[in-house]
């Protein structure tokens, strides 16, 4: 298989295989991923280097691994358009992270939000990897001299550390090595919220699996969630400024958006006044016709794992194949060659 690079430049993206894929990792990303692949010669990475940086049991990680491989498939990414490998097959990461780990200074990292979220009051219990992984982060992109990222608001922080480092890397060593990556900031749904607290967002981590809707959900537990999420008396307004304050009213209307290509105004106008006990009826729908033919998608890849095992393989040869004229030219920079 090969891919052929587009005009529009090259993006990277990737997700971690930690626990169930739900609604919030399609349609932050994969959903996008797939668009992507029309304009970009495009490389999606299930990270199970991040993965690690807590504790994974080996044997859930390699399942998870593989689910995750099929929920990118199951949205759409084409394993004969786009590279499709798992992290760990291709050492560059690893191998320029450590350089990175030289380039990033500690006033950099001690900015990253994420790792206070994340680590939360057991900082000093938290591994290394969990402080350091922005720069792994940036490595993974950078490894292959990424033109474009697709981000969420919450990475754009990520991605500036990503051009900083680039930036002192090609000043440091006077050599023009790296570009400097530019988001893709994509539509509606880019950033979902949980079903129980609109001002979280949609996380596998969440220890209520009401929370979220799993890719792998049956229609009788999808139709459940949406039907006990949280939201509020007032009726549908009739545009989107009516929503605010309104956080779990928000991501209702916000999900049904980006589900059905609309804007948030339009999906307020369609439905104005209608209460949200009857419009979770009409998302509940939304969500059944989008999701349905992807559970049954990821349900089937899954049954071959052997398939799968070798989609991330060569994809992991193709990346590795990508990635080491960008290593050696680094190399040549440090003064390893």
């Amino acid at each position: 298989m090969t891919t052929s690079p587009q005009s529009s430049g090259r993006v990277f993206s990737g997700a971690q295989p930690s626990g169930n894929m739900h609604l919030g990792n399609y349609l932050g990303a994969f959903k996008n991923w797939a668009r992507l692949q029309d304009s970009y010669e495009a490389l999606y990475c299930v990270v199970d280097m991040h993965a690690i940086t807590v504790w994974q049991d080996p044997v859930e990680l390699q399942k998870q691994t593989r689910e995750a491989a099929a929920a990118y498939m199951a949205s759409g990414v084409d394993p004969s358009r786009s590279i499709l490998y798992n992290q760990s097959k291709v050492a560059g990461h690893a191998e320029l992270a450590w350089i990175f780990n030289c380039i990033a200074r500690l006033g950099w990292l001690n900015r990253m939000t994420q790792f206070k979220d994340k680590a939360g009051k057991n900082r000093e219990k938290a591994s290394v990897g969990l402080y350091i992984y922005p720069n792994l982060m940036a490595a993974d992109i950078l490894l292959y001299k990424a033109t474009h990222v697709p981000v969420g608001q919450d990475q754009k922080q990520h991605l500036e550390l990503t051009r900083d480092i680039a930036q002192k890397f090609n000043s440091d060593y006077s050599a023009e090595v790296f570009p400097m990556t530019e988001p893709v900031i994509m539509g509606e749904g880019a950033r979902v919220m949980s079903l129980r607290d609109g001002n979280k967002k949609m996380s596998k981590s969440d220890p209520s699996d009401m929370s979220r809707i799993n890719l792998n959900d049956n229609t009788d537990t999808l139709a459940a969630k949406i039907r006990k999420a949280r939201t509020d008396a007032e009726p549908m307004p009739s545009d989107a400024s009516g929503l605010e304050g309104r956080a779990e009213a928000a991501n209702l209307v916000g999900i049904y958006a980006a589900l059905t290509d609309q804007s948030r105004d339009s999906v307020c106008a369609e439905h104005e006044g209608q209460g949200f006990a009857e419009f979770k009826k009409s998302l509940t729908d939304v969500v059944t016709a989008k999701l349905a033919p992807i559970t049954e998608e990821m349900a089937r890849l899954q049954k071959e794992p052997d398939y799968i095992d070798s989609v991330l393989a060569d994809g992991a040869e193709r990346a590795s194949a990508l990635a080491e004229p960008v290593l050696a030219e680094v190399k040549r920079a440090v003064g390893y060659l």
